[in-house]
């Protein structure tokens, strides 16, 4: 009988990491955070000194959640700052590449950040509503990112990622910095919402 092929992964924090079958207590936000900040957006196709990690995009995305909902919510904002959390493992791939990979990487994405939810007190499916909002702040910092450092015309981003429909688009900018800086930001920036929620 054949050996199932090996399917986990171990973390800097030590936990061993199944991808096919995560479970929320083989989860840190210490390798989430190190993960995403040494995982360049656009494929490090970006201006600058240092990539544009996920895991500025990440804050990024969360800042913009918070600036557009009126009384935001803790736990969404946490929501909001683990978006992308499942590519701390599986990787940052630009749309046209996850299209073209089918349905089994946005399988693995769904397990991965329904662990990951359960892990920081989040429900397993975010309720439609937050996940369209959360979207929308994606966008935004896509087209922010496209514009500022990605090379795109304010004309290619509009067309690809939709304009922003708010002005609040202009209060943000894009931070480069060394990869453990943005890791230790976005553990800062965890910790405070974990101890309001």
């Amino acid at each position: 009988m054949a050996s199932r092929p090996r399917a986990w992964q171990r973390m800097l924090s030590g936990r061993r990491l199944d991808l096919l079958d995560p479970t929320p207590v083989d989860i840190e936000v210490t390798d989430i955070a190190h993960g995403l900040a040494f995982l360049a957006r656009w494929n490090g196709q970006t201006k600058g000194d240092f990539a544009y990690s996920v895991a500025e995009h990440s804050l990024l995305v969360e800042a913009i959640y918070s600036r557009l909902e009126p009384s935001p919510r803790p736990k969404w904002q946490m929501a909001a700052l683990l978006h992308d959390a499942p590519e701390y493992v599986i990787g940052d791939m630009i749309s046209p590449v996850k299209a073209s990979v089918g349905p089994d990487y946005d399988e693995l994405d769904k397990k991965l950040a329904a662990a990951i939810h359960l892990r920081f007190g989040l429900p397993m499916e975010l309720p439609r509503a937050i996940k369209r909002r959360i979207k929308t702040a994606d966008r935004m910092s896509a087209w922010l990112e496209a514009t500022s450092i990605a090379g795109f015309s304010e004309a290619e981003a509009n067309r690809i990622f939709g304009k922003p429909k708010s002005a609040a688009i202009h209060e943000f900018k894009i931070i480069l910095r060394p990869p453990l800086e943005a890791r230790n930001s976005f553990v800062s920036r965890h910790n405070v919402l974990l101890e309001i929620l």
